[in-house]
């Protein structure tokens, strides 16, 4: 496994990121959602691999992801070792102040997070979308005291307008707060609107990049028609790609073949190859998953397949955020 520091910090992380969505108890939002006894063999095999980084978010599963990645970790891996992130914004309970991102919400969260989790503190806590409901300075005022009571060791960002990201980056340094070292945001050969502002934003101010579904929801690792219980349930999914994008998909296959390796490995090796990009966070649901992903670590992409994997994008509308 290769290594790189996290944005401009001294943190270093696994240039894959096991993202741990895909474990917890099933329900109507995650019915493919993986039991504990399931997930167990994935955090073996990352912790095997040296991956050591992970992210979950207080909202999947309805909190038991963050369980299941707390009762895996604490007893495989040396905690000083590993890299934990979680995020908060989103409805965790019915009523006022159950979601979002204001003073109260970032406190409840981040305390319910680690009791989840079973440790004392995370390694990154994110800001799972932008709240149009709270005033900003208050949002990064409360992280900064988060960092501060030594709750979290640093603070990212995910998915959001880069306009809003610099004016947050402004508001930080600003008032000596302290400062996202990390942007989680939709970025793969079928989602390229990124490439416009905010990699090049986050070029410039020195954050790191932790791409969510960088193999498009698997779409990037199978032929287009090919149906999964994922792909068949998951509403907020089906929002993020269209038809035409099946060309792009036909392109990482023969590319993949050319070289004789999975398509898996392809797409996410063109992901890696962006230098804004520190770790894309990839499930895994089966044992091939994780090996995929490990390979491309190692795989590089010539520049006339980088060229061929490219030509067919055509600009869309932001997806994934509002």
């Amino acid at each position: 496994m290769e290594y790189t520091k996290l944005g401009m910090t001294g943190l270093d992380v696994s240039r894959i990121c096991l993202g741990c969505m895909s474990y917890g108890e099933p329900n109507d939002r995650w019915p493919w959602a993986l039991r504990a006894d399931e997930a167990e063999p994935f955090f073996r095999q990352a912790l095997d691999a040296g991956i050591n980084f992970f992210d979950t978010a207080d909202v999947y599963s309805q909190g038991t992801s963050e369980e299941i990645t707390g009762r895996w970790l604490n007893r495989m891996a040396d905690r000083d070792e590993i890299v934990v992130a979680t995020k908060v914004f989103n409805r965790m309970r019915k009523g006022p102040n159950g979601a979002g991102l204001s003073r109260k919400a970032i406190m409840t969260g981040i305390d319910a997070s680690l009791r989840r989790l079973g440790m004392d503190y995370v390694d990154l806590y994110q800001i799972h979308r932008w709240d149009h409901d709270t005033p900003i300075e208050e949002t990064l005022e409360a992280l900064h005291d988060v960092v501060k009571a030594g709750k979290a060791r640093y603070i990212g960002a995910s998915s959001m307008w880069a306009w809003q990201f610099s004016k947050a980056l402004h508001l930080q340094d600003g008032n000596g707060w302290s400062r996202f070292v990390t942007m989680q945001d939709h970025y793969n050969l079928l989602y390229r609107e990124e490439e416009r502002e905010m990699l090049p934003l986050c070029a410039d101010e020195g954050v790191g990049a932790i791409p969510w579904s960088p193999l498009a929801r698997g779409k990037l690792t199978r032929d287009w028609d090919e149906s999964t219980t994922r792909g068949e349930t998951d509403e907020f999914g089906k929002t993020l790609y269209r038809d035409t994008d099946r060309h792009i998909v036909e392109k990482v296959a023969e590319v993949a073949e050319k070289r004789g390796v999975s398509r898996a490995q392809v797409a996410l090796a063109w992901v890696l190859a962006n230098p804004v990009v520190d770790s894309p966070i990839i499930g895994a649901t089966k044992e091939h998953h994780l090996a995929d992903a490990i390979a491309a670590v190692d795989l590089r992409l010539e520049d006339d397949e980088i060229a061929g994997l490219e030509e067919r994008y055509e600009p869309r509308g932001v997806a994934g955020h509002r």
